[in-house]
């Protein structure tokens, strides 16, 4: 179905939303994690990390939907702040494994509250059923590119 240029509004295209959407989260998150150097994304992937007691950085990219480009600065920003150690695979010495150190499963473990804080206040005034309705749409979308 296309619309004449005339009906088309860039503030209702879903993009935009989203964007927007994904904007206010990431502020949310900055302004409510106690660790001003940690981002959305160093926090995600340094969960991830922590979660499967170390990957690649391929293994992060598909967990987390960041960019390998992006990836590889985030996971350089965390070694920088040893929160991460990365090592050559013992079985495959052209891959590196990446590992949360004590220092970044500490980290991880002190932001998870506040995290669940951030969730929270980007619900914002959504009742349940529509932050399940939300979820379940999101997740939706997604599976149609997998399909």
């Amino acid at each position: 179905m296309s619309l004449p240029n005339d009906d088309y509004d860039f503030h209702d295209q879903i993009g935009h939303l989203l964007r927007r959407a994904y904007q206010r989260h990431v502020a949310i998150f900055q302004e409510a994690i106690p660790d001003s150097q940690l981002t959305a994304a160093q926090f995600v992937a340094l969960s991830a990390v922590k979660e499967s007691r170390g990957c690649s950085l391929n293994d992060i990219v598909k967990t987390t939907a960041i960019d390998q480009a992006t990836i590889r600065g985030v996971v350089d920003r965390l070694k920088a702040r040893a929160l991460v150690k990365v090592v050559p695979d013992p079985t495959d010495g052209r891959k590196l494994v990446v590992n949360a150190t004590p220092q970044g499963e500490s980290l991880i473990d002190a932001t998870v509250p506040f995290a669940a804080q951030v969730t929270e206040r980007t619900y914002g005034k959504l009742n349940p059923g529509e932050r399940v309705a939300l979820q379940y749409l999101l997740r939706k979308m997604l599976d149609l590119d997998e399909s």
